[in-house]
């Protein structure tokens, strides 16, 4: 599998998802999904759409997903770690910021991700990065933030009454802040350097950030947990796992730390 395999499923995903522009609230869940959240019937659309897709590779793939769970073809093989939707809370709401992630890897952990693509389901927008050949944006290759300004800070704020106090002092530091509610399109932001810092306290899973961690790395920046530990080593599966700091660069990640600390 290669780059060319998911963007090919993006195109199917904006053709299809792209045109469900929901009225507010007008879906009821379908059930809950394997990651605990409720499913509704965007998030199964785009999951069946990346399934059938997958299938037609004819390749050993072990599939990770956030509504169906856990799945293997042709009796399993590479890791593919997918959201079918990030951001179900806009897409149901009728906000127009949603995308889906997608991640392959070689092994059970975050460090052994080797593709990882993102596309905004309402304007097309690709983010995508290949291990060791850099992160691109829309086929141009991306670079995150060079200097230590805090211009923009992105965060995810999953208990606003417990979160977002514990980002006060970094926020105060911010010329502005931003919550998309869609934590792999915030963490891509990151890598093409229109946020500085993306923060989000809460534990996160791995399919919510697994390709957003290598488009930033691959675009020069740097992704731990909010302690700055590094988050090679968690696994891949559908539990909540790290908190998640990304910055464009070590200055800029020394500096959310110390805010956040």
């Amino acid at each position: 599998m290669d780059i060319n395999s998911l963007r090919q499923i993006g195109k199917r995903l904006f053709g299809e998802i792209g045109s469900m522009r929901l009225v507010p609230f007008s879906q009821e869940p379908l059930a809950k999904g394997a990651g605990g959240d409720k499913t509704f019937a965007v998030d199964k659309k785009a999951e069946d759409i990346i399934i059938s897709s997958l299938e037609s590779l004819n390749m050993p793939l072990s599939i990770i997903s956030e509504e169906l769970g856990t799945m293997e073809i042709k009796g399993g093989g590479q890791r593919v770690v997918i959201d079918p939707v990030d951001g179900s809370k806009n897409a149901i709401t009728g906000i127009p910021l949603y995308c889906t992630s997608i991640a392959v890897a070689d092994s059970d952990n975050v460090s052994s991700i080797r593709l990882g693509y993102v596309i905004n389901l309402l304007t097309g927008d690709e983010f995508w990065a290949e291990r060791g050949t850099g992160a691109f944006f829309n086929s141009r290759r991306i670079s995150a933030q060079q200097d230590d300004v805090i211009y923009m800070v992105g965060y995810e704020a999953q208990n606003p009454g417990r979160d977002i106090p514990r980002l006060h002092k970094l926020f105060s530091e911010a010329r502005r802040t931003r919550c998309f509610g869609a934590t792999a399109l915030s963490i891509s932001y990151v890598g093409y350097g229109a946020v500085s810092v993306f923060v989000s306290p809460a534990p996160s899973r791995t399919f919510d950030f697994g390709a957003g961690y290598l488009i930033v790395r691959e675009a020069g920046g740097i992704v731990t947990d909010t302690e700055g530990r590094p988050v090679e080593s968690v696994e891949l599966n559908l539990k909540k796992s790290t908190p998640l700091l990304a910055a464009g660069n070590r200055q800029l990640h020394q500096k959310a730390l110390s805010l956040l600390g």
